[in-house]
């Protein structure tokens, strides 16, 4: 098996710190390096759409909850594991964009909706064609088998580590 990076780097742990760092190490340094491989041509197409990756994200669950493409703000935190207060910012960038709008909730006068504007869904679509793209474009000399291997993995590691979201 080939050595990379990752490799040098746990094994000069292991010279210098034996038994102290081992497979967290490479798990942690893997998993970054993989999602910066991965967002970095992302974030590029995004700024070029004017949205950050937050922003992104926001759009893209509202329109994969499927027309009226809405949800709480709350829902919105949970499945981008965002704070309320970074949530709550984002949506005022967005609202103030004309890309989502802010509904009340006549069931409950605590809560509210938020939802993709007409010019929002649009964009929300554009987004993820342009993000899909770059990541597709990236991974197209990597064999399907071990893209599917890499899914697997990962959604059993995060399982393992309680992440439901995985």
């Amino acid at each position: 098996m080939a050595r990379d990076v990752v490799d040098e780097i746990a094994g000069a742990w292991g010279t210098e710190l034996p038994g102290v760092v081992g497979d967290e190490l490479a798990v942690s340094k893997r998993a970054a390096r993989v999602s910066a491989l991965l967002n970095a041509p992302v974030e590029t197409r995004l700024a070029r759409l004017g949205l950050t990756r937050a922003e992104y994200e926001i759009l893209a669950v509202l329109r994969s909850a499927g027309d009226p493409y809405r949800l709480r703000p709350s829902v919105l935190s949970q499945r981008l594991a965002l704070t309320s207060g970074g949530t709550s910012n984002v949506l005022r960038r967005l609202t103030l964009a004309g890309l989502v709008e802010r509904d009340p909730d006549p069931a409950d006068a605590r809560s509210s909706w938020v939802r993709l504007s007409p010019t929002g869904i649009g964009k929300a679509e554009e987004a993820v064609r342009a993000a899909s793209a770059a990541q597709s474009a990236l991974l197209r000399d990597v064999p399907p088998e071990v893209t599917r291997a890499a899914i697997d993995s990962l959604r059993d590691l995060l399982i393992a580590l309680g992440d439901t979201a995985g």
